[in-house]
């Protein structure tokens, strides 16, 4: 194992979740303003609903799916499925959603980059997040592609032991777990990890969110104007 695989997927994840908790909190603490999606929908709703809508619905299973998929031990899932079963499920459901993300994200961009409105509205970190998820969608949907010539699970099952070593603090194990997987592999974990790094300084922490506060406040009284 090569000290370059050490540091990118056995220290690198640790920086990237560091930087992403530390960074997070000190922009909730300095700068709650700016804790937003910063919504362009008023500026213009034209084709909003349904790219924002794919967008969400196929991010959120494809991030429920790399959790359950990750994180579950073998002696657990194979109550229920086979490692290859695993695998061809991750793949259909995977490229389903990935694809309907994709859709989403591509509109999302266009509407971004080609709309005067909002693109006048847009900020640097704006831009660079959407092209950095799309750099990421395509590269999970080209492990998709690479799954096809293993069909064995055993690509899945060294991920999967990266992942759960990475989150059992055993850093050499993780990292040698995944140094046999090809670079396609790779590069979508590591881009992976780096949106923890971004995540921060973008748009992205809207997603840890939720109006939680309104359960608890007071009615506000409304008269009518007479």
């Amino acid at each position: 194992m090569s000290k370059w695989n050490l540091l990118a997927f056995g220290v690198y994840p640790y920086i990237a979740l560091a930087i992403c908790l530390l960074g997070s909190w000190a922009r909730f603490d300095l700068s709650q303003y700016t804790w937003k999606a910063s919504s362009s929908q008023m500026l213009s709703g034209r084709g909003m609903r349904a790219a924002s809508n794919l967008f969400h619905v196929g991010v959120l299973f494809v991030l429920a799916g790399h959790f359950v998929g990750l994180l579950t031990p073998a002696s657990v899932y194979h109550h229920v499925i086979s490692t290859e079963n695993k695998q061809l499920l991750a793949m259909v459901s995977g490229g389903f959603f990935g694809l309907l993300c994709l859709i989403g994200l591509i509109m999302l961009i266009h509407r971004r980059l080609t709309d005067p409105r909002v693109r006048a509205t847009s900020n640097t970190s704006d831009i660079l997040i959407l092209l950095v998820l799309l750099a990421q969608l395509v590269l999970g949907l080209l492990t998709i592609v690479a799954s096809t010539g293993h069909m064995d699970g055993s690509v899945m099952v060294m991920l999967a032991e990266w992942a759960q070593n990475t989150v059992l603090l055993r850093p050499v194990e993780a990292a040698a777990a995944i140094a046999p997987v090809s670079l396609v592999y790779k590069l979508h974990v590591f881009l992976g990890l780096t949106l923890f790094v971004l995540f921060p300084f973008t748009r992205l922490v809207h997603i840890v969110s939720a109006p939680v506060w309104y359960l608890g406040r007071r009615y506000q009284i409304v008269r009518q104007k007479i």
